[in-house]
């Protein structure tokens, strides 16, 4: 009997680990059940790049073409490394979306997403107002070279190909503030 209860009460803990429920403005209101591999953790943290030159990496665009990360030095970036199945990642996307079209060509914004495939990475991205590139990072050669073990991260890089600030999740202020104060 002991052993009846406790496995319909691990079973429930089960259920509840995989949908979760949210109710934020982040535009993934609702249901959510994580179909696809992935964690955010707060007590994960990933390894400050700042004063390091960005990575040497070839990524892939939505149309499978390789494009080289440091083909966007030349001024400001903000790249964004984030994934559809994690909450914070989804929450931020239309605060990068806004901040990137309020400051036009001034600062390139790149989205890097490690996890999903081109059609699901396009698509999140569009529902939320994303309009700059977005790269694969499916073989993981940018958060392996960046360090990256908490998502989401967002790296500043400065004109001349250096990261000049980290961080984790950051809101449409914050994004401005971090902006102004790193370029």
């Amino acid at each position: 009997m002991l052993a009846a209860v406790v496995g319909v009460v691990l079973g429930l803990c089960v259920v509840g680990a995989v949908v979760a429920v949210t109710n934020d403005d982040d535009g993934v209101d609702g249901e959510f059940v994580l179909d696809q591999p992935g964690m955010y953790s707060e007590s994960v943290t990933t390894i400050d790049q700042s004063g390091k030159p960005l990575p040497d990496v070839e990524l892939r665009d939505a149309d499978g073409q390789p494009v080289a990360l440091r083909s966007f030095e030349g001024k400001p970036m903000v790249i964004n490394i984030w994934y559809s199945t994690c909450v914070p990642c989804a929450r931020e996307l239309r605060d990068f979306a806004e901040v990137s079209a309020e400051l036009g060509d001034s600062v390139q914004f790149v989205g890097v997403d490690p996890v999903d495939d081109a059609a699901k990475m396009v698509s999140f991205a569009a529902d939320r107002g994303v309009d700059y590139p977005l790269l694969l990072d499916t073989d993981g050669k940018l958060i392996t070279a960046a360090e990256v073990a908490a998502f989401p991260t967002t790296l500043f890089v400065s004109a001349d190909g250096r990261i000049v600030h980290q961080t984790s999740t950051i809101s449409a202020e914050d994004l401005r503030s971090t902006i102004a104060d790193v370029f």
